[in-house]
């Protein structure tokens, strides 16, 4: 199908054709004005088939668009909600880690040694003593050390009986951190999944402006052969107006010849019947004539 309306092949009607050409020409100049427009209306009907198929593809990747757009706001929502839900674990993780916190400020438990390291240290220095030779004033020096630690061990070990429920808290705010973790990957995997439906969103939509520029462009090539067709179909309707007035005006002249014809018969039939009363004899061509006429 030609993108365009070749104007050689349009036919053309002039006011002065209308007015002067005789019945012959116009029935040549109406069946070629009836030809073209039909040509003309088939030409129209398949550009508006095209212009529709790609409206309705458009209309399908608008609807796929809306697809992704609505899956998008569903997972956002769904991003919102594990945000939300993360948030709040973290503030309570960290309520938690505070609360241990303080706990081992109040308990000094965040200075000194733990009673695995002292426990450790004890047992190098003993094994020390008992492996080693030593001056008498290096033994007493060890003996001290040990002493000493094992006080820090005795004195570590009754803050942690005084600390009560600390490790179980801190287990608790490890627990609930680990839980905000879940949430935050969760937070992450639907962002990347919405992220994906945006994207294939705009994919869509973009598809679809393309589709409609190419709709749009044979809605016009639609209405460019629909007008050449309706001046078409205008030309042809005025032709045949053209010669219904020809027809009209051959039965008038038709008439005014028959009128004539019969007023010429009548005016013979009654000089024809003025000799028959004034005795002529008359022959059957005339008595014909009288009987026509009405005269006899």
């Amino acid at each position: 199908m030609s993108d365009s309306i070749e104007s050689s092949d349009n036919v053309e009607l002039t006011d002065d054709e209308l007015e002067t050409n005789n019945k012959g020409q116009l029935i040549k100049k109406a069946g070629q004005l009836r030809d073209r427009r039909n040509e003309l209306n088939q030409l129209a009907s398949e550009r508006a088939s095209k212009r529709d198929e790609l409206n309705a593809k458009t209309r399908e990747k608008v609807d796929e668009a809306q697809e992704h757009r609505e899956k998008r706001d569903e997972l956002n929502e769904q991003v919102q909600e594990h945000k939300q839900k993360r948030n709040e674990l973290n503030a309570k993780a960290n309520e938690l880690f505070d609360k241990v916190d303080d706990r081992k400020d109040d308990l000094e438990l965040s200075e000194g040694k733990s009673v695995d390291d002292l426990e450790s240290e004890i047992e190098d220095l003993e094994f020390k003593q008992q492996t080693e030779v030593l001056s008498t004033e290096d033994e007493r020096e060890l003996i001290e050390e040990i002493e000493e630690k094992r006080e820090q061990l005795a004195e570590r070990k009754e803050k942690l009986d005084q600390s009560g429920d600390l490790e179980e808290v801190k287990e608790k705010a490890q627990e609930v951190r680990a839980e905000a973790s879940e949430h935050h990957q969760k937070v992450t995997e639907l962002a990347d999944k919405a992220q994906e439906h945006h994207n294939q969103m705009i994919e869509a939509y973009r598809e679809a402006d393309e589709i409609r520029d190419d709709a749009d462009e044979w809605h016009e090539k639609f209405v460019e052969a629909q007008e050449a067709a309706d001046q078409h179909h205008d030309d042809f309707v005025r032709v045949q107006k053209r010669l219904r007035e020809l027809d009209k005006e051959e039965e008038s002249e038709k008439q005014e010849a028959r009128e004539a014809k019969e007023e010429e018969a009548r005016e013979e039939a009654e000089e024809i019947y003025e000799a028959f009363q004034n005795g002529e004899t008359l022959d059957t061509e005339d008595l014909m004539k009288l009987q026509k006429t009405g005269l006899l």
